[in-house]
């Protein structure tokens, strides 16, 4: 049997991440350059986060070091198990390096021992859900090496559909140009993003107005969605509480999925796309990552 790591961008409750024996290895993120982590969700208050966020309060993160995955991995190889991490998209951040960085250091350290590394291409329950599906595969006593190679085929599966309130955050953070952040504060224009085949952040379609922009993903998760009732979808929120429940409902109205994972959106990815931030992850044709 292997041990399941992830990180904190997975986004899974911490009473989830125990129950499924996935540990859960800490990103950085700073608050007016005070180092913050995100290890307990139930502590993590949501709404203030992104309040002060909307207030001006400047968060930022930084890359986290591989040797942060060395301490968190080296006493379960100690301990005689392999490890599967799953982890964020090597498209949006260089963490994923230092994971593999991490894992040649240990592998020199533990040779009779295995590390498999997922690379996701996702954030947020976009991971979490593959990290997910790994603590299963385990359970089941699937071999490392076959579990490895059933996640590498869910990743291109695994669609990530958001959208924004406020264009300033991905302006920031260089998502979008000055120009069209510009002009969608004017207009009031909401972009779709997703996570295209390199796993970077991408705008895909320009919506007028909020609740128009919560009925395109819905859309799209209509249009993309396969065998959703077989499937437990995930909705992250930054503060838009009222705005989860009309994506719920809109879902849930043609193709409902078996289950919904909803979570406050975890502070580290939260920092780079803002308070209002609305997400719904599900597995569905490879073509949208490509469309």
């Amino acid at each position: 049997m292997f041990a399941v790591f992830t990180d904190t961008s997975a986004n899974i409750d911490t009473p989830m991440a125990h129950q499924r024996a996935i540990t859960v290895i800490p990103f950085s993120y700073y608050i007016d350059g005070v180092e913050q982590t995100c290890t307990e969700t139930e502590g993590f208050d949501g709404k203030a986060f992104y309040s002060a966020m909307r207030a001006g309060v400047k968060v930022t993160t930084s890359q986290v070091t591989p040797q942060r995955y060395v301490d968190y991995m080296t006493a379960t190889l100690e301990a005689g198990q392999d490890i599967l991490f799953v982890g964020l998209s090597s498209g949006v951040s260089g963490s994923f390096q230092s994971a593999n960085l991490a894992a040649a250091e240990l592998l020199e350290k533990f040779p009779e021992r295995k590390i498999e590394l997922i690379d996701t291409l996702g954030a947020g329950l976009g991971e979490g859900l593959i990290a997910l599906r790994a603590a299963e595969l385990r359970d089941e006593g699937v071999e490392l090496g076959e579990a490895a190679a059933e996640l590498r085929r869910m990743v291109p599966k695994m669609c990530q559909l958001f959208t924004v309130d406020d264009l300033k955050y991905l302006r920031a953070t260089g998502r979008l140009s000055a120009v069209k952040a510009a002009v969608g504060a004017v207009l009031h224009i909401k972009p779709l993003l997703k996570g295209n085949e390199r796993g970077q952040i991408v705008s895909f379609e320009n919506v007028r107005g909020r609740k128009n922009a919560i009925r395109a993903m819905a859309e799209r998760y209509e249009q993309y969605v396969v065998d959703a009732d077989k499937q437990i979808i995930g909705i992250s929120q930054a503060d838009c509480e009222a705005d989860l429940a009309m994506l719920i409902e809109l879902i849930n109205k043609n193709k409902p999925p078996k289950g919904i994972i909803s979570v406050a959106h975890e502070p580290g990815t939260g920092a780079h796309v803002g308070p209002g931030m609305l997400a719904v992850f599900f597995l569905g044709s490879e073509d949208f990552r490509g469309a």
